[in-house]
């Protein structure tokens, strides 16, 4: 999430299939290496590609979301970030890929409010509230149980604190995570998502994200946001201490960090990045 104001700055399996684009065009004037009008920075290594899907290929691609719906003990309201959600799904969509929403409890999954206020609205925000059809998916998410790794090339968390309460712990997300990478499937996270990671483990009992480059809400926005004493964890501390290697860019803007199959963005800015990053990866 952002700090307010900021400095800047969808029961049963339900895809989506439409003519496949060959660049990605979710937003007028935000070519694959920008987002919000911001220069990105992409880090690739040796397994990146920086080319989208070609021309009548298809990837189905599954996107997880929250279902913790409260902050901490504060009383407050949260849940996922809807530009972490909006940006990524309408890139994906454009791009032809089929998408299929779900949560742990399935259904609806909690919109954090501060994220639908006018002042956190962008271009994909406002898409989606005048998109009804999108409006209906997401609230009906799949239970995550009834989930398959098998069935889908990708999957992609969005943020918002939710996950840092839900997702972090969860049993079938862990394992789908586990079973994605099994399968040399790429998993991308976004913002607080990064937070499901930190408790998957590969088949050598070592942390998935231990040894690899990655990236997630800093400690400085988390401090931003004033939350840092709320937050269950900080998330740059708990990568680190797992034995990522935590890089970031300038708080708020996009930054996106891929490393063997993860892809991870540092904030919602980077949303639309690490989206372009997993086409690129699942192509």
């Amino acid at each position: 999430m952002r700090p307010a104001p900021p400095t800047r700055g969808p029961s049963g399996w339900d895809r989506i299939r439409v003519p496949l684009v060959p660049k990605l065009l979710a937003s007028a004037g935000h070519g694959p290496d920008t987002a919000d009008g911001h220069p990105l920075e992409r880090r690739v290594d040796d397994f990146g590609h920086r080319t989208h899907p070609d021309q009548g290929s298809s990837v189905n691609v599954l996107i997880v979301l929250t279902s913790h719906d409260r902050l901490g003990d504060t009383g407050d309201s949260t849940g996922f970030w809807l530009e972490e959600f909006a940006a990524p799904y309408y890139r994906l969509v454009d791009a032809g890929a089929e998408v299929t929403l779900a949560s742990p409890k399935g259904g609806q999954p909690p919109l954090d409010p501060k994220s639908d206020a006018p002042d956190a609205q962008t271009a994909a925000t406002r898409r989606f509230r005048a998109d009804g059809d999108a409006q209906r998916r997401l609230a009906s998410t799949v239970p995550l149980s009834t989930v398959d790794a098998s069935d889908f090339d990708a999957v992609f968390y969005p943020g918002g604190h939710g996950p840092m309460w839900d997702l972090a712990n969860d049993p079938t997300s862990i394992a789908l995570i586990e079973a994605f990478l099994s399968q040399g499937k790429p998993v991308a996270a976004v913002c607080h998502a990064p937070a499901a990671l930190v408790n998957a483990k590969g088949a050598d009992g070592k942390p998935v994200a231990g040894g690899e480059r990655v990236t997630g809400f800093s400690n400085s926005e988390e401090q931003a946001v004033g939350l840092t004493e709320v937050v269950p964890f900080l998330l740059e501390d708990r990568l680190k201490q797992n034995g990522g290697t935590y890089e970031k860019g300038p708080d708020w803007q996009p930054f996106v960090v891929e490393d063997g199959l993860l892809v991870t963005g540092q904030n919602p800015a980077s949303s639309e990045g690490v989206a372009d990053a997993l086409l690129a990866r699942s192509s």
